[in-house]
């Protein structure tokens, strides 16, 4: 606020504010005697006013009323004036009462004043927001020919008439530099048609649209409908294409993080949109209670998942955020978003590999981190088949180090993000994830609550395959599919984010808690969207080819195995693994733990010399579920087993697959 002192037009503000509160206290007088004051009220009323006038300012200043722009007023900046009115109001009934028992002083008259005041600073505000309101608007209104015939800018439609789609169109009309003019609305809902918002019509239901665009000539369409479900999505995005109008959308509503609507949040439409996953609800004041004022380790900080990890956690208002991650490049990316686009600078940036234990005992012992999220791992599944020493140095001996640093440390909560490639895994990255998995469930001690989110592939994550797709449409083709059945289940990267950080408000030690990934897409079918989005034909302009099963990959990823079972949470799309041997049979798990590290050693050695098969071969001990593979082969195409499991996956996917999961809870 004393920054703002040096602005003259915060002085403004006082002066106008003040006049209006002698205005309110002088005409509270004039009814109370029907204008006509004697002399005695008259040196009272001037008592008052000057009383009054400073107590007022000081209250409306501590209500934050000088901070911003009265041309953005508000209805919450409105609900802190009547705050700020009744709040005077009583403080100077108080005075008064403190200092004479308020004898000689009409009691009508402060009721009078606390409803001017009210009516008076609210109203100039509303009449200035009013002002620039109308000031917009009247440039836009193609009926106003005396100062503009022809409106200017991009003719636009908006397409959904609900809360984004009036916010989209305020900004619009308050801002006349967006140079944009709104023909109308439509919007599928039959009781907002031919009503209007701000002064524009709401005209046809969205299929109507072909009709509506003959008639008015849009420049360009508006998707404002940020909750839509993937399948209406797909069928708007069609009815655009055919009218071949350019068309933006704003993003999923869990991609809006501070839920603040703008034009500029608009943007091209994309295969998230496609998805239409539903907006996640958290508990916001749970998730802050575990984050707010304490210093958080995020390893892999530059990555997908470790960068959005950084974005949400910052919300929270941590006192310092220690971003640790490999890549030069990617943290030095991440730490100058945080402290340029988000103004946030409390981080200590650390340049290193979480297998190094020297280091990590450095950072533990110098920050002394209270929450770790440990995104750090190798995950491009091709590329650890051939490199299968990295899956162990990092996945698992560095898991290894940071648990044992978390828990020396007396760190209070470390959360490790796992994989759906950690169940019955064919390849040596879902392997590594197991076993990382198994480690955290063996480090249990009470002091330090441990737990991991299991969850499938996130919409463009570094080594998806969207990117890939993308690159390849832009190139001309062909699009490379590695098998017509190929199924995947995906999120995005925003609502992978939040789940996790609302696992962490869930977890009192040792749980692996699964997400609720929604309904399986084929990733065959994922390219031919991509295709469309593209503005091409699938198997036409675009090639699509089958290249086959690539080194450790299934048809199909799974959430949990038949031995496995998971239980419901206070949250609807989470839930907590239940495995055999977790209850009541602590002899035989401890003897697996006592195997697991007595193998990590030979682990470790044929990691160190680079020996592939002996990595294969050790992980196999280390996880009997894990199916090694050599070179190519079509592995799920022709295990009857895995072939059945995915038939029943196809089948569930024409309802919901995660529902089934449920079901087991």
């Amino acid at each position: 606020m004393f920054h703002q002192f040096k602005n003259p037009k915060l002085y403004v503000m006082f002066l106008t504010d003040g006049l209006l509160f002698a205005l309110a206290m002088v005409l509270s007088y004039l009814i109370r005697f029907d204008f006509h004051v004697d002399d005695l009220y008259q040196a009272q009323m001037i008592h008052l006013v000057m009383i009054a006038l400073p107590l007022k300012l000081v209250v409306f200043t501590v209500f934050g009323l000088y901070r911003g722009m009265w041309r953005y007023t508000g209805l919450g900046d409105l609900w802190h004036v009547v705050q700020a009115a009744l709040i005077s109001s009583l403080l100077l009934v108080a005075l008064m009462f403190t200092w004479n028992r308020l004898e000689g002083y009409p009691r009508t008259v402060f009721v009078l004043d606390a409803a001017f005041t009210m009516l008076f600073a609210g109203g100039l505000r509303m009449v200035i927001r009013s002002g620039y309101t109308m000031q917009g608007s009247i440039r836009n209104f193609p009926w106003c020919v005396p100062l503009r015939r022809t409106p200017k800018g991009k003719r636009v439609l908006i397409l959904g008439a609900g809360d984004a789609g009036e916010k989209i169109l305020r900004e619009i009309q308050e801002n006349p530099d967006l140079d944009h003019h709104v023909l109308g609305f439509l919007d599928d809902d039959p009781g907002k048609r031919g009503r209007t918002l701000h002064g524009v019509p709401v005209l046809e239901e969205i299929s109507m649209l072909p009709y509506v665009v003959e008639k008015l000539v849009p420049d360009e369409l508006l998707i404002a409908l940020p909750s839509v479900s993937g399948t209406r999505m797909r069928s708007i995005v069609e009815l655009c294409k055919q009218v071949g109008i350019p068309f933006k959308t704003l993003p999923v509503i869990g991609e809006i993080i501070d839920g603040k609507v703008s034009v500029r949040s608009l943007r091209e439409v994309n295969f998230q949109d496609l998805l239409g996953r539903p907006a996640v609800i958290l508990d916001n004041e749970g998730i802050r209670g575990i984050l707010a004022d304490r210093t958080i380790l995020v390893t892999g900080c530059g990555g997908s998942i470790g960068s959005e990890l950084c974005r949400q956690i910052i919300r929270y208002a941590p006192r310092r955020l220690i971003l640790l991650d490999s890549g030069e490049t990617n943290l030095y990316a991440i730490q100058m978003e945080l402290e340029h686009e988000h103004r946030f600078t409390a981080y200590v940036p650390v340049l290193g590999q979480v297998q190094d234990e020297a280091l990590m005992e450095d950072v533990f012992t110098a920050y002394a981190p209270e929450v770790v999220f440990h995104a750090a791992a190798y995950k491009h599944v091709p590329m650890l088949e051939n490199n299968p020493w990295q899956a162990v140095s990092t996945n698992i001996v560095g898991s290894k180090v940071v648990m044992e640093k978390s828990l020396a440390h007396g760190v209070q909560r470390f959360v490790l993000v796992s994989t759906d490639k950690a169940v019955r895994p064919t390849n040596v990255m879902g392997a590594s994830k197991r076993v990382a998995e198994l480690l955290l469930r063996g480090i249990q001690n009470g002091r330090t609550r441990f737990m991991a989110v299991r969850f499938g592939n996130v919409v463009g994550s570094s080594g998806s395959v969207i990117p890939l797709f993308r690159r390849q449409i832009e190139l001309g083709g062909p699009v490379t599919v590695t098998h017509p059945e190929m199924i995947r289940y995906f999120m995005t990267i925003p609502e992978s984010v939040q789940l996790i950080l609302q696992s962490a408000t869930l977890g009192k030690g040792g749980e692996i808690f699964v997400l609720d990934m929604g309904t399986p897409v084929r990733i065959l079918d994922m390219a031919r969207d991509l295709i469309r989005l593209s503005g091409k034909v699938p198997d036409v302009d675009i090639p699509i080819v089958i290249t086959g099963p690539r080194e450790g990959e299934k048809l199909f990823e799974e959430l949990i195995t038949e031995t496995e079972g998971v239980d419901s949470t206070s949250h609807e799309k989470i839930m907590v693994l239940r495995e055999d041997g977790q209850n009541g049979e602590t002899e035989d798990w401890n003897v697996r733990l006592a195997a697991l590290y007595g193998l990590l050693g030979q682990l470790q050695e044929a990691a160190g010399r680079h020996d592939a098969v002996a990595i294969k071969d050790i992980l196999g001990r280390v996880v009997p579920e894990y199916k090694a593979q050599c070179g190519h082969p079509l592995f799920v195409s022709t295990d009857v087993e895995e072939k059945a499991a995915l038939e029943s996956v196809m089948e569930s996917a024409g309802g919901n697959p995660t529902e089934s999961l449920k079901e087991r809870a």
